[in-house]
């Protein structure tokens, strides 16, 4: 489970995107990224070369905010650990395009091949304190 409330967990479950907040040089930065619920940890796949990744090996603390799509705006934020995962990426890359499935975007057809390309790795987060607004 996604933090102690079965509230909050199935709102992170049942939503696909969220905004990930690292810190540079002590100052946050956001992006929108795409996520999968992996037990009770988290994980986003992303290109190992962008400012996120690079920003959680000097400092692994993150906030990750998923907010409803429609009012009032509902949101639960994951104030977590994340630290980077560079092997046995497939499974949790697959996670991540199975919870975005209907939106345009597929596995491509050879997964390893576009894993390797795009140097991509997983971001893996463990929530310390889950807190939102659920109306």
């Amino acid at each position: 489970m996604i933090g102690e409330s079965r509230t909050y967990d199935e709102f992170v479950r049942g939503h696909r995107w969220a905004v990930l907040t690292t810190l540079r040089a002590g100052e946050p930065v956001s992006s929108v990224v795409a996520y999968a619920c992996d037990q009770d940890e988290l994980v986003v796949s992303t290109p190992g070369f962008t400012f996120k990744t690079r920003s959680i090996i000097r400092d692994a603390r993150v906030n990750l905010c998923v907010v409803s799509n429609h009012e009032p705006f509902n949101f639960v934020a994951l104030e977590s650990h994340a630290r980077v995962q560079r092997d046995n990426l497939e499974q949790d890359t697959l996670r991540v395009f199975d919870n975005i499935a209907g939106t345009g975007y597929e596995p491509p057809d050879d997964l390893a091949a576009w894993l390797e390309d795009q140097q991509r790795v997983i971001l893996r987060l463990k929530p310390l304190r889950v807190y939102g607004v659920i109306r």
